[in-house]
């Protein structure tokens, strides 16, 4: 290469580089960003929203219950608060929460006297066995097989965790100077007939105002059921759900030892890959969806069915419990607008962003229990059981780490769905 073309490729490095300055340098901010993350939860998730509620209440309707809605609000603000932080969400009259809800800001707690030292601990026995895809048959190199003992002894296997769908999180108290979440100790909880439709502002001593109009609802309620093949396997249905871009099922499980103690917990999740991602259990956007969807790490919108395979239900013949996830649409906010003239620069003072999804959850094979196992549905023939989820841990791992997590004495000890 003669000089003259090394000259004109180092003057047009130089020239895009520069570009790429100017670019970076057009868009600032923004001072706060609000995350707002709104579900539908049914059974188990319906009960525990259900006022005065409980099993006994869940009992006295067969087993089920109408469907909850649940909705979780974080302000994060790049300013400190002027004198005590202060925020407020003014909702629309349809979302039956009064004037306003306000978000409280964490308070950091005094350190406490050291924690005993635990001196009968026990090392955890038993193994998990991962299962995945919707199939007849596990197929082959089916299941991975974790020992929990050579796991607390630090033996982690390798390949266990993936990171193909990390947990999306622009606000937390980490990332901001002040932040400020809802629910909190204000004894208000959204309700099932609770619109989020309507104008919202949100007025806060730590960060600008912020307005912004929804036109999107909490998503409908899913409804599943499942019947056993004659294979052995499950298959699990059910219903369309407007606004859904893609699916994703799991299942918990488990096997009695010697003494009625678990020998053996089993896991399995709806993805072609092997995919145990926590964000699987998080709200994602629609374009994540999109993307897992193409890689078949998430069942599409159109999918109304999926196989748990017969080895799955042989290795856990004790219990178990299907979670169904149905990711939703995505509305985005932000003040001031981006301007029409691409060289100039892009002050942002905050951005605001709402995500939707429905989850609802059965156990199989329990016989006896309405609602809760097999049964009829007049959409498909069959009735479906009752769902089970619990309000979703705000934080921690989820998935399969959470669980695993929890086994060992740390992490959420459990999935972000809690089951």
């Amino acid at each position: 290469m003669d000089k003259r073309s090394i000259g004109l490729l180092a003057l047009a490095g130089a020239v895009l580089a520069a570009a790429a300055g100017m670019v970076a340098a057009q868009t600032s901010g923004p001072i706060a960003r609000y995350e707002m993350r709104a579900g539908t939860t049914s059974g188990f998730g319906g009960m525990a929203g259900m006022r005065g509620g409980g099993m006994g209440a869940m009992m006295g309707m067969g087993g089920r219950s109408a469907p909850q809605h649940e909705l979780l609000l974080e302000l994060g603000s790049s300013r400190a608060a002027t004198g005590a932080p202060k925020a407020d969400h003014f909702m629309p009259a349809g979302a039956r929460l009064g004037v306003s809800v306000a978000l409280k800001s964490p308070v950091k707690a005094p350190d406490g006297p050291d924690e005993p030292e635990v001196r009968d601990f026990q090392r955890p026995k038993g193994r998990m066995l991962i299962f995945w895809g919707c199939s007849e048959h596990a197929p082959a190199g089916q299941p991975v097989v974790i020992d929990f003992a050579k796991l607390a002894a630090g033996q982690m296997p390798p390949g266990l965790w993936s990171s193909a769908v990390p947990r999306d999180r622009t606000v937390s108290p980490q990332s901001s100077k002040t932040y400020g979440s809802w629910p909190s100790d204000d004894g208000k909880s959204v309700k099932p007939e609770s619109s989020l439709l309507g104008e919202h502002r949100i007025a806060s001593s730590y960060a600008p105002p912020i307005s912004f109009t929804l036109t999107k609802d909490f998503m409908g309620a899913l409804s599943a059921s499942s019947m056993t093949q004659p294979s052995g396997a499950t298959l699990l249905r059910w219903n369309p759900l407007m606004g859904a871009t893609g699916f994703h099922a799991s299942l918990f499980g488990g096997k009695q030892g010697p003494g009625g103690a678990m020998a053996d917990i089993v896991w399995w999740s709806s993805s072609a890959t092997r995919e145990f991602g926590g964000g699987l259990s998080d709200w994602l956007s629609p374009a994540t969806v999109a993307r897992l969807v193409t890689s078949k790490t998430v069942l599409g919108p159109q999918i109304r069915t999926c196989l748990v395979p017969a080895e799955v239900k042989a290795a856990a013949p004790q219990f178990q419990m299907a979670t169904l996830s149905a990711y939703g649409p995505e509305e985005d906010f932000a003040f001031p607008p981006r301007p029409a003239d691409p060289k100039a620069p892009w002050k942002l003072e905050w951005t605001a962003r709402i995500r939707h999804r429905s989850t609802t959850s059965l156990f199989l094979g329990m016989p006896g229990m309405d609602g809760m196992g097999d049964g009829e549905d007049p959409r498909y023939g069959r009735r479906p059981p009752s769902d089970c989820q619990q309000k979703p841990k705000r934080r921690g791992l989820g998935g399969l780490g959470g669980l695993m997590g929890g086994m060992l004495g740390g992490g959420s000890g459990g999935d972000e769905n809690g089951c």
